[in-house]
């Protein structure tokens, strides 16, 4: 079942979501923003201000075979920079990580799916997060591709993605009892492990 707000806002109230905006923002002190917060069917989660930027490659294909690549079994942190500010500018054809403001602490009888913003989507930013499973917590790693062919801006403290929350029967095994590996994952972007 699909929880709607007031479901969404009793859950948000005994710790679920930490900080909870309790309505959709839409404008704040008479700037227009990318909305988040509270929504009828979902919870508009923002973007903290740190990101980690992976540096341009070249468009020389040899270049390819012998550089570092991004490897989901063996990360390459050197392959990132950090970096703080209000707005992130995404390199063409490139991502960059951030991390939710929100931290989450879903109950065992709570799944979540994370979908981009459309607002971000038009401009060919597109935001993918995997499902936030029952009894996962911590701050929500977030993925954020330009796929344009120019830079693309995205605005910290702002929304980035919706999440939808959906009421299940109890999983036998919840993200908590496998002992997750992003399982209360801090205020700090997390970079892939296997």
């Amino acid at each position: 079942m699909l929880l709607t707000d007031k479901e969404i806002r009793k859950f948000a109230e005994a710790g679920m979501i930490d900080p909870f905006v309790d309505k959709q923002v839409r404008e704040v002190e008479g700037n227009k923003v990318v909305s988040y917060g509270l929504s009828g069917n979902g919870y508009d989660m923002r973007i903290a201000n740190e990101f980690k930027v992976f540096e341009l490659g070249t468009s020389n294909l040899s270049h390819y075979f012998t550089s570092p690549a991004v490897d989901p079994k063996n990360f390459n942190e050197s392959l990132c920079k950090d970096y703080n500010g209000n707005i992130c500018i995404i390199p063409p054809n490139s991502f960059v990580l951030g991390r939710s403001m929100e931290k989450f602490k879903i109950p065992r009888n709570i799944m979540c799916l994370v979908v981009g913003k459309s607002t971000y989507a038009r401009c060919g930013i597109i935001v993918n997060v995997t499902p936030l499973e029952s009894e996962w917590e911590g701050h929500v790693t977030i993925e954020i591709s330009n796929t344009s062919s120019i830079p693309a801006k995205i605005y910290s403290n702002e929304g980035i993605a919706q999440v939808i929350f959906f009421e299940n029967r109890g999983c036998e095994v919840s993200y908590k009892d496998k002992g997750g590996k992003y399982q209360g994952q801090g205020e700090e972007v997390v970079y892939a492990k296997v």
